[in-house]
C-alpha cells in the first residue's frame, strides 16, 4: 500500500524581503503566509520547522497509540511536543536534532513497559525514520 500526501509552497521576492505561502492537499493549510521573519525572527506565522515538529509529534503519538493497542492498553491521553532545532553551520542550515516530550496517562501500564513502547514508537514512526536528525525522547506517565 502506498499513500501519497502533498504540500506546496509558493514564494516571491528575495530571501529577506520576499513572502511565501504554504498549502496542504487536505486544505488544513491554505495559502498560509510564511517568510524570513516567521522562520528566523519569531514573527507570528508559520515556518517549515514548526510544521515538521507538528508532523513528528503527530506521527509519534499515533505510532505509540498503535503499539499500546497491540499490547492491550488504551491511552486516556497522550500529549506530545516536538522541538525542532534549526542550526547554522559551516555548510549552511541544518536540523541536527528533534526533541520529543511526552506526557501520557495510561491505566494499568508499568513504567518499564511504557518506556519500551514509547522508545519503539520513536524509532519506528515514519517521520522519525525520515529525519536524519538526532531524535530524542523524554517520556513520562502522569
Amino acid at each position: 500500500m502506498k499513500i501519497k500526501r502533498s504540500g506546496s509552497a509558493s514564494w516571491a521576492g528575495s530571501l529577506k524581503e520576499g513572502k511565501g505561502v504554504l498549502s496542504t492537499q487536505s486544505g488544513a493549510l491554505s495559502e498560509q503566509p510564511y517568510g524570513f521573519g516567521t522562520r528566523f525572527e519569531n514573527v507570528p506565522g508559520t515556518n517549515p520547522e514548526e510544521l515538521i515538529a507538528a508532523a513528528h509529534a503527530g506521527c509519534f503519538t499515533m505510532a505509540l497509540s498503535n503499539l499500546l493497542g497491540q499490547n492491550g492498553f488504551t491511552a486516556e491521553r497522550l500529549d506530545t511536543t516536538a522541538v525542532v532545532t534549526l542550526e547554522r553551520g559551516e555548510t549552511g542550515f541544518s536540523i541536527p536534532a528533534v526533541s520529543l516530550t511526552l506526557a501520557a496517562k495510561i491505566s494499568g501500564i508499568d513504567d518499564a513497559s511504557f518506556r519500551k513502547l514509547a522508545a519503539e514508537a520513536k524509532a519506528n514512526c515514519p517521520v522519525s525514520k525520515l529525519l536524519k536528525a538526532d531524535v530524542t525522547l523524554d517520556a513520562k506517565l502522569v
